[in-house]
Order: C-alpha cells, then sequence, then structure tokens
C-alpha cells in the first residue's frame, strides 16, 4: 500500500493518511486492521539537516522521533531511539523489497519525526552528528504502525528545504517542483518494477 500525508501533499498512487504523528497512528492503523496490506511505502517531503541536497530522492527504513527538548538535555525518554521497518521475508531490505531493487538512493538515511517543524541550524548539526539527516512528520508512525502488524515498510522522500530559519519559505517555495520530481520517479519505478 502507497500512502502519504495528504492535503498538499497527494499523489494519485497513494492513500491520504493525515499529517502528523497523531493522524497517521490512528487513520493508518484503521486501515490496517480493515484491509492489512502487504507492505506500506510512504511517500513525501522531507527537511535536510544539512547532508541532503534540495530535490534529492531518499529511500530509507529508519525513523526516530527526537525532540527539541532532547536537543537542550531538558528531557528523556522510554520510546526506542530508532525504529526500523520489517523486510519482507525476514530478509534484509537491500536484497529484497522491490522497491530498493536497482535504486541509486540512500538506504541508511534516519528520519526523524516531530510534529514541529526544526528552524534553527545547530538542532541540525546535533543531529547530524548522530547520523539523522532527514526530517519528516509522518514517518516514524507509519514504521511503529507497520511494527505493530508485521507488515514490511518503508519511506520515499523528496528534500524540499534545509532545516533553519528559511524551513517554511523555503519549503513553499520548493514543494511544487519538488513534487512533480518525486511524482516522476515514483511512476517511472511503478511502472519498472511492479
Amino acid at each position: 500500500m502507497f500512502i502519504c500525508a495528504g492535503k498538499s501533499e497527494q499523489f494519485d498512487f497513494a492513500l491520504p493518511v493525515g499529517i502528523g504523528l497523531v493522524d497517521v497512528a490512528t487513520r493508518l492503523t484503521q486501515h490496517c486492521i480493515a484491509q492489512k496490506p502487504d507492505f506500506l511505502c510512504f511517500v513525501g517531503t522531507a527537511g535536510s539537516y544539512g547532508e541532503k541536497a534540495i530535490f534529492d530522492i531518499i529511500e530509507s527504513q529508519h525513523a526516530t522521533q527526537i525532540e527539541q527538548s532532547l536537543i537542550h538535555a531538558t528531557a528523556y525518554t522510554p520510546l526506542e531511539e530508532i525504529v526500523k521497518g520489517i523486510s519482507s521475508l525476514g530478509g534484509e531490505a537491500e536484497t529484497d523489497s522491490l522497491l530498493f531493487k536497482n535504486c541509486n538512493v540512500s538506504r541508511e538515511t534516519v528520519v526523524n519525526s516531530s510534529n514541529y517543524i526544526t528552524t534553527n541550524e545547530a538542532a541540525g548539526v546535533w543531529h547530524r552528528d548522530r547520523s539523522i539527516h532527514l526530517e519528516n512528520m509522518e514517518f516514524y508512525a507509519v514504521v511503529k504502525v507497520a511494527q505493530m502488524f508485521d507488515i514490511p515498510a518503508i519511506g520515499i522522500f523528496v528534500v524540499t528545504n534545509y532545516c533553519n530559519e528559511d524551513a517554511h519559505k523555503d519549503f513553499v517555495k520548493n514543494q511544487p517542483k519538488a513534487m512533480e520530481r518525486l511524482t516522476e520517479y515514483m511512476k517511472q519505478y511503478l511502472d519498472q518494477e511492479l
């Protein structure tokens, strides 16, 4: 099942499941109960903590959910630090997932999810120092729901902005081209692989 956030990030090949962690967790759980899909592929935009370039397309199975309070050492969490989408057939994602075959994109990129968008460049450095390179509001919830239902899951992202003081302005400016690029990538890929 191909899924996306919805609203300004909709695709004709993907089911919208909501914006942010809570909407995705509840709506995707409902869909998985009603009809357990064979796989979950989240498609959407992401901000870069500095290493990935605008309009790069990145595939990942790794997500984390770090809030700013952790960066400032004012909080802790009992949640898993990094979660990974399971691979199909119990194998490695890089070799047995249809969506990873013949792809020339990163597979180890960790995607941080939060209900807030990072606008502090120093926070981006903190994340990069921990090998976390992208930010997307929904992906952690996708991976957690997939784990709960034992469904293979990945995310395919296009970078729209850097996580800095211009994040929103750059997102708005770059999103139309980014969505076209991601749509073209996915349609070529779907025609080729599925």
